[in-house]
């Protein structure tokens, strides 16, 4: 079981940048997926959550309307689409997935998931 977070990098306040995390080892359309942050000193937070074959959906509150959370089943890959980014943005973010079924999106961004990749930094300038 894998996954492999890609695509951070160092963009200014107001840019955009599209996080890929690949997924092998598991059936990825029966599992939920979501993006975490943890920036220095910080607690990890769950920016986004989609339970198993999309039923549910969370956002957290200061990334509603500017980040975008996906998944391709057919490449076993899920995406952040993060805009307007700002400098409170700035972060390691983690991709996660968890089999376990019957809890909610906003439960897995709350209290985390099984399966955790690397993470990738995010740098954002003001």
């Amino acid at each position: 079981v894998q996954l492999q977070a890609s695509g951070g990098g160092s963009v200014q306040a107001g840019g955009s940048l599209r996080l890929s995390c690949a997924a092998s080892g598991f059936i990825f359309d029966d599992v939920a997926i979501g993006w975490f942050r943890q920036a220095p000193g910080k607690e990890r937070e769950g920016d986004s959550c989609i339970t198993n074959r999309g039923g549910g959906l969370y956002y957290r509150d200061s990334v509603k309307g500017r980040f975008t959370i996906s998944r391709d089943n057919a490449k076993n890959t899920f995406y952040l689409q993060m805009n307007s980014l700002k400098p409170d943005d700035a972060a390691v973010y983690y991709c996660a997935a968890d089999e376990r079924r019957g809890n909610s999106a906003r439960h897995y961004c709350n209290y985390g998931m099984r399966l955790w990749g690397k993470g990738t930094l995010v740098t954002v300038s003001s």
